[in-house]
């Protein structure tokens, strides 16, 4: 007696095209040299990390990176500071720079505002990859926030730049330009987050709204996951975070369900396959 489970896939989750580019450039080396450096986890995801260790990609941190010599390094979508590209000159190292290109013109445009002395000020999540590429372009001087209130006890300028990171929620961007606007401050606001991320929300409400059940696969570092399992949550109440297949739980469903599958844009397809399969031995 089984549970008859009709299970989709969300045809617009999986990779974004940063992301399959870095993954791609790694894999074709990885296919010629048996083996690559990767500055940091190439894409938030666990189980695509070990895929790719598996056929030779070596994970490393900035740390390590300082002892290197002679070697290629791999540089994820998510970009990196100045810093990283002097200390490759330093120690002969090829950098094979899968940056996204969405990532490369933020960062441009902040160490344009920098360079015409603006204060900049980053909505972003603190300590995230991206993050730290950002600030670095701003010799560290920009002011990173994840929500207003961290913003109570900074003395601001009158008059400064807002960022964002790629990967946030644009209306949460837009509420803090609002509501910055309406304490008196002048802003010069920069909407920089990737429309193939943002163009998600609206393909998710409308995706999770046809199912009883949605289960969302994604990594717990991905800061692009939480923001679409809020969508998910939001629009179907009945929504569950997994990171992997052993964390599904058959209580979740009823007999006949239709349950659909998303994830976040470092959520590999063949992932969410795998849940797919595994839901329909219930």
């Amino acid at each position: 007696m089984g549970y008859n489970l009709q299970v989709n896939i969300d045809k617009s989750s999986g990779f974004c095209f940063g992301v399959v580019y870095a993954i791609e450039m790694a894999e074709d080396i990885l296919d010629n040299e048996g083996y690559l450096y990767c500055l940091g986890d190439i894409v938030h995801n666990d189980e695509e990390v070990e895929r790719l260790t598996n056929r030779g990609l070596k994970i490393i941190d900035h740390e390590v990176l300082k002892n290197l010599r002679d070697e290629k390094v791999l540089i994820r979508a998510h970009g990196e500071a100045p810093s990283t590209y002097q200390l490759a000159l330093e120690n002969n190292l090829t950098l094979i720079d899968a940056s996204c290109p969405v990532v490369l013109k933020l960062q441009n445009r902040i160490k344009n505002s920098h360079d015409d002395d603006e204060q900049v000020l980053i909505f972003g999540k603190h300590g995230h990859a991206e993050v730290i590429g950002l600030q670095g372009q701003t010799d560290g001087k920009a002011i990173v926030f994840q929500d207003l209130a961290e913003l109570d006890n900074v003395e601001l300028p009158a008059k400064f730049t807002l960022y964002s990171q790629t990967t946030k929620s644009t209306d949460k961007f837009y509420h803090i330009k609002d509501e910055l606007l309406s304490r008196g401050y002048e802003v010069k606001a920069n909407d920089t987050i990737c429309r193939q991320v943002s163009n998600r929300y609206e393909e998710l409400e409308d995706f999770v709204s046809h199912y009883d059940k949605i289960v969302f696969v994604s990594g717990k570092k991905s800061s692009n996951g939480k923001v679409l399992y809020d969508v998910c949550k939001k629009h179907n109440d009945n929504s569950y975070f997994i990171s992997n297949v052993e964390e599904l739980d058959q209580t979740w469903f009823n007999e006949n369900d239709k349950v659909g599958i998303c994830g976040a844009t470092s959520t590999p397809m063949w992932l969410m396959e795998k849940v797919k399969a595994a839901l329909e031995k219930y």
